[in-house]
């Protein structure tokens, strides 16, 4: 966007919010967002807790888009979305795949790993009953930097064996951007050629692009908030040249519509996206949950003078009152913002 709202108008928009999770997810137990009412919808601003005001201001910026100027207009009214499964014991699996309808619609699964406290042993049971459960799934799975490079070849080729030709690839099993490509040179050079996708190396890093120019990956994660918004992250996947999945940053469904743009934005989408992560919550903010169906999103629109555009579903006044947060986390959540806010401001 061109230029930014004042701040006071920013402030003004925004209501502090905590949906409960069903399982912990990325440490978490309740994820609290902001949510922003601009001209053009209703938005989102949720960096993680520990993200500091420069790579909150990416997030802020992308919510600001999103209500400000626009989610765009789509080239497909729906996208494929994979099924998320948590570090959960085997016992508990079915029951996270049942959120998400019929195991046969579903495309693909993206299984955590590496969880503090857990061993291979947990994420190799874990991987088999995916697989016995959902038999026509891809599998994926995301261990968020917490390899080690001679954990992540032992893991991958014991997980690799366990899916067999479902396996679609590893998200960021190790951290950075070097030790990614050494990871992919072993696998190679190993004769397991596990397909690595970039998560973390692209949204957290000051080049997103420097994965592809290294040859560190082969295809990469890319979720808008933390890269600034849906039109930031068309341009980086057009000059990354790398296949793209689209994924969620554990949003609420106002703030996952920005994700649901961008999929159907895209020129190609050759995989499904990380985008069913609102059956996580046990709460919600809006009548209809961009939840999947069949294996799939709808993509929410609206019509326009210019024509039709993504725009983000309308939370519902009492269920915004039931997940409010007031206080101090309340006034934390203002602070962050206003925090970001002069980031921005002043680039």
């Amino acid at each position: 966007m061109n230029a930014l709202p004042s701040l006071e108008e920013v402030l003004e928009a925004a209501v502090v919010v905590s949906l409960p999770m069903r399982t912990r997810f990325r440490g978490q137990h309740a994820r609290e967002v902001t949510l922003l009412r601009g001209p053009a919808g209703w938005a989102e601003f949720g960096p993680f807790a520990e993200y500091g005001p420069a790579e909150s201001a990416h997030w802020l910026r992308a919510g600001l888009h999103a209500g400000w100027t626009g989610l765009g207009s789509p080239l497909r009214r729906s996208v494929p979305v994979n099924a998320t499964m948590p570090a959960v014991g085997p016992d508990q699996v079915e029951t996270v795949l049942s959120r998400y309808g019929d195991p046969d619609s579903i495309p693909a699964v993206k299984i955590k790993v590496a969880e503090p406290g857990q061993s291979l042993e947990h994420d190799a049971a874990r991987v088999t009953e995916v697989c016995r459960l959902a038999p026509a799934a891809g599998i994926r799975v995301d261990a968020n930097g917490a390899w080690d490079i001679p954990q992540a070849v032992r893991a991958l080729g014991q997980i690799a064996e366990i899916a067999g030709g479902r396996f679609e690839y590893a998200e960021q099993p190790v951290a950075g951007i070097e030790p990614l490509a050494q990871l992919r040179e072993q696998l190679h050079a190993a004769g397991a050629p596990v397909p690595i996708a970039a998560d973390e190396a692209v949204r957290k890093a000051e080049d997103p692009l420097r994965v592809a120019r290294l040859g560190a990956a082969d295809l990469i994660v890319v979720k808008a908030p933390p890269l600034g918004g849906v039109d930031r992250a068309l341009e980086i996947v057009e000059q990354a040249g790398l296949p793209a999945v689209v994924s969620s940053a554990l949003d609420t469904s106002v703030g996952l519509t920005a994700g649901v743009a961008l999929a159907a934005r895209l020129p190609e989408l050759p995989y499904a996206c990380g985008l069913g992560t609102v059956t996580l919550f046990r709460g919600e903010l809006v009548a209809q949950p961009l939840v999947p169906t069949g294996g799939m999103i709808q993509v929410p629109v609206a019509e326009t003078e210019g024509g039709v555009v993504v725009r983000s579903p309308i939370p519902d006044p009492q269920l915004i009152s039931d997940h409010r947060v007031t206080g101090d986390r309340e006034a934390w959540w203002l602070e962050r913002l206003r925090c970001a806010y002069h980031v921005l401001h002043g680039s």
